[in-house]
Parts: C-alpha cells; sequence; structure tokens
C-alpha cells in the first residue's frame, strides 16, 4: 500500500530528522515514486535532495515532471511546493527507502562482502554455491549485486557502482522478494558503509576479506584509518561475521568483529574455523582442500589466480554459515568464472599468453603478479593499466612500484582519468616505476596501448592488461564514453596475432 507524504513527514519527525515542514495542505497525497535524480522523477514522486553539487534547477526540473514534495537538508523556496527540511540527508535515505518499497523483515537473507580486494569473485563464488543449493533444493537463483552485474529476479544489468544508493538497493531488494528469492548476496563498499547507503541492513552474513590503503583522497577517504574505520562498520550490522585470519590488521578485525552474534575465521592457518590447504596449480586450475568441524573436502576452482583460494575460503565460510553442505560448495565453486576476472586468452602457439584481470590496486597488483610468476615462471610479464583521475592517488605509487618489479615493460595508459591528463596521470605513475629501473611507455589510447603491447610482444611472454576488466567504458572528463572493453580488445588482437597478422 502506498504511503501518504504526511506519513513520510511523521515517520522522520518520530526517528528526530525532520528541522521544518511546510506540506501545503497536501499531506493526504500518496507518494508514487522516490529518487533523488530529477529525469526520473514523475508524478507522485517524493524528491531527495542530496549531493555536495545539487542544484536548484534539479529540484525545480523535478517538480516540473510531477514531483509532489522534496526532502532535503536546505530550504529551497519553492512557493507552494510542499517540503520536509532534515538534518542528515544520508542517514535519512534509508529511512525513506525502507518505507517505500516495505520488503517485510526477514524475507531475504543477506549476505555482505566487504574488502580492498576480491568482492566480486567473492560474491560470484557464493552466487555459485548457492544456486547449486537452490537447484537441489528446488529453490530461485539467487540475487546478487556485484560492481560487474546486478541480478534481483525482475532486473539484470551491467553495474555502474560496486554499492548502489540505499533506493536502488530497496527496490532490488523488493523486486526478489516478489520473484520468491531468499538469499541476496552483495558487495559492500567503504562508500556505502561511510555515507549510510546500507544502513539499517542486517546482513545474517558479513565477510571482511582484506585491508591495504586505497581510495586515499579527498573525494574519498582523507587517510587510511578512516578507510579501515569505515569498512569495520559492516560488524554492526551482522549476525554472523566472517574473517581472513591471513589479512592485514587481522587482530583489529577480529576485535571489531566480536559484536557480531557470531564470528567465523577461514584463511591458511590451522588455527581457521575453514582451514585451506595443500594447495596446488596445474594447467591453470587451482587445487585445495578445506578441512573444519564438519568435512575434509577438496575443492577445484575454474578461474586461474592462486589469490582466488582466499576469495572461495570466504565463500565456504559464507555457506558453512548457512548450514549448506560440503557438494553443493564442491560442485558450486568447479563452474564459476566471472568476466573480466582472470581471462585468459593464448595464442595458436601456446608462446604468448594474455590475461585480462580487474585488478586496480596495490593489494591486487601483489596478489596478480605473484600469482602469475608462480604460474608461468618462465615468461616475460609486460602490463597494460592507468590510475583513475582525481581519486585513490595511493594507487600511482604502488601500482607503480610493484608493476615496475615485476615487469619487462610496462604500457601506461587511461583507466577513467576525468578531469585529469592521462599524460599526467601516467607522468606521475611513471615517477615510481623509475626507480624499479622497468621501461615503460605512455600512450593514453588504451585500445592502442593494449594492441602494441601485444604486437611487440616476444615467445614467453604474458601480457597483464588490468584495471577496466570487463567494462565497456571510460570516464573522460564529466561523461562516461562507451569503448570496447578490453576482453574484447584482447581476444581480437590475440586471434591477429596467432595468424601473424
Amino acid at each position: 500500500m502506498k504511503r501518504r507524504i504526511g506519513e513520510y513527514l511523521q515517520l522522520l519527525a518520530e526517528a528526530g530528522y525532520v528541522t521544518k515542514s511546510e506540506l501545503y495542505h497536501s499531506g493526504m497525497k500518496r507518494v508514487e515514486g522516490l529518487t533523488y535524480e530529477s529525469g526520473k522523477a514523475g508524478p507522485g514522486t517524493l524528491f531527495v535532495c542530496k549531493g555536495a553539487s545539487f542544484r536548484r534547477e534539479y529540484l525545480e526540473e523535478a517538480v516540473e515532471r510531477g514531483a509532489v514534495c522534496y526532502v532535503s537538508e536546505q530550504d529551497y523556496g519553492l512557493k507552494q511546493v510542499p517540503c520536509i527540511l532534515v538534518r542528515n540527508i544520508r542517514e535519512v535515505m534509508p529511512l525513506l527507502a525502507e518505507s517505500f518499497y516495505q520488503v517485510p523483515p526477514g524475507a531475504l537473507r543477506y549476505i555482505g562482502v566487504t574488502g580492498t580486494k576480491g568482492k566480486t569473485t567473492t560474491t560470484y563464488y557464493i552466487r555459485g554455491i548457492l544456486d547449486e543449493y537452490m537447484k537441489r533444493s528446488g529453490g530461485r537463483n539467487i540475487a546478487y549485486l556485484t560492481s560487474v552485474e546486478t541480478y534481483d529476479g525482475a532486473e539484470r544489468e551491467a553495474s555502474s557502482i560496486t554499492t548502489p544508493e540505499s533506493f536502488e538497493l530497496y527496490r532490488h531488494f523488493r523486486n526478489a522478494h516478489d520473484a520468491g528469492i531468499t538469499y541476496l548476496a552483495m558487495e559492500v563498499s567503504s562508500q556505502a558503509l561511510k555515507y549510510k547507503r546500507v544502513q539499517g541492513i542486517k546482513f545474517d552474513v558479513g565477510i571482511f576479506l582484506n585491508i591495504s590503503e586505497d581510495h586515499i583522497s579527498p573525494a574519498e577517504h582523507r587517510n587510511f584509518e578512516d578507510y579501515f574505520q569505515s569498512k569495520l562498520k559492516l560488524f554492526r550490522q551482522v549476525r554472523t561475521a566472517i574473517v581472513n585470519l591471513d589479512a592485514q590488521h587481522s587482530g583489529r578485525i577480529l576485535r571489531a568483529a566480536s559484536c557480531a552474534e557470531r564470528v567465523l575465521t577461514f584463511g591458511k592457518t590451522p588455527e581457521a574455523d575453514i582451514y585451506g590447504h595443500d594447495i596446488t596449480v596445474e594447467n591453470g586450475k587451482v587445487t585445495f582442500t578445506v578441512s573444519c568441524d564438519r568435512f575434509e573436502q577438496q575443492f577445484t576452482l575454474a578461474m586461474h589466480g592462486i589469490f582466488n583460494v582466499e576469495n572461495a575460503l570466504a565463500a565456504i565460510a559464507a555457506a558453512y554459515a548457512a548450514g549448506i553442505g560440503a557438494e553443493e560448495m564442491k560442485q558450486g565453486l568447479e563452474q564459476v568464472t566471472v568476466d573480466g576476472r582472470m581471462e585468459e586468452y593464448t595464442s595458436r602457439d601456446r608462446n604468448v599468453k594474455a590475461i585480462v584481470d580487474y585488478a586496480h590496486n596495490g593489494l591486487s597488483f601483489e596478489k596478480i603478479f605473484d600469482s602469475v610468476k608462480l604460474e608461468f615462471p618462465d615468461y616475460k610479464v609486460v602490463s597494460v593499466f592507468g590510475c583513475p583521475g582525481g581519486k585513490a592517488l595511493n594507487r600511482r605509487r604502488d601500482m607503480g612500484i610493484i608493476a615496475g618489479r615485476a615487469c619487462s615493460k610496462v604500457y601506461l595508459s587511461a583507466d577513467d582519468p576525468g578531469t585529469e591528463r592521462v599524460q599526467d596521470i601516467s607522468r606521475e605513475i611513471g615517477r615510481y616505476m623509475e626507480a624499479t629501473g622497468c621501461p615503460y611507455e605512455c600512450i593514453p589510447d588504451r585500445e592502442e596501448a593494449i594492441r602494441k603491447a601485444i604486437a611487440e610482444a616476444e615467445e614467453n611472454t604474458v601480457i597483464l592488461v588490468l584495471g577496466k576488466g570487463s567494462e565497456n567504458s571510460q570516464k573522460i572528463g564529466h561523461i562516461r564514453r562507451f569503448y570496447k572493453s578490453d576482453s574484447e580488445i584482447v581476444k581480437e588482437c590475440m586471434e591477429k596475432w596467432a595468424s601473424g597478422t
């Protein structure tokens, strides 16, 4: 049942957020929609004014389109337009979303995954296991929200953000419930935790994968402590906390997790509740054994990368918490691949290999270069990557040094440069690479950089194309422009390289 404007006012007033209101006798009007994007407003919309760059004309457009009331921290003085003024619009948004979409309590079992690296792959591993479980038990495939794709039973679409705003989240929750889905797994970013996007969600399982310095910039987190504290907030809203004992700062993570009703651990140390050991790599397949109080089972992963054992152990721990058996875990993991994650392309003579991966920070670079060294010990390594403009500034140092130490050559190129010049970003990365002695070349056009890296590859070379994965766009200036994905370009180039053209 759709609620009235006056009911939303009462909700926010009782929660202590309202500073002023004026409904102009419109309190009985029903709210038909909820948005913060003026272009999506329509008749009966409750419009939320948010963001540092919000302008009055956005509100005026929303009203022209049919918005019947606005919620804001600021009075924009529109005559005869009902308004509810509040403190902390970020905390208000989840309340509005929950009230509008009315997802019944307990209707969905939520699994949240946070960490510097591995959130997407872990979520896909969880999806693989739970889908296998649902297939055997007669249930619906799970819903999932990742930085690659979103599926909620009604919508399947490519993602443009790791964790959407609360309005989108609750719409997906409602769709999943209406579709008869019982599990939803999602990535939870530090920004989502810091800016209250997931406030009010009680996760049945919350996973903390790892932590390293990332997303440090004036637009994201002012320092590592702010980033770390934001991540740790997840534990305040979980029933079962799952912690990686191999992570940096694991002691501090465990202390923060102690507020949960239950804590499970995983890792490659025998003290872990979910203990992974006897890890081997053969013909690109990673095999490992898991020991716990319920079973001892060997698992095989379809995806390259020994670092994916960490992600798989996290997914196994989540399934363990849900009471799922080892056979469903085994079968579910064996078939999981993720677009843009450790995608391997090999020339027909098998002398040159190219791997496309989303690795885009210091920790993921360390993991992927270590894994490639282990899997391809006799190969030279060449890489193509860049860094985003205006954010995560520490990546330029970390990625430059790590790649410089591991590669025989690096091609620096665009990776969402935004308002910065690709040449300037590359020059900054290059300063750190110079200390390693690794040669590098700046080619602003990413497709051209990939093509040149492959064309110039010698025999027994692995080319790592990193940062964009299966994404098919670049943020140039303030506009997102569409381009071929790294996967498309690499596949095309490797076929040409193999045919000698």
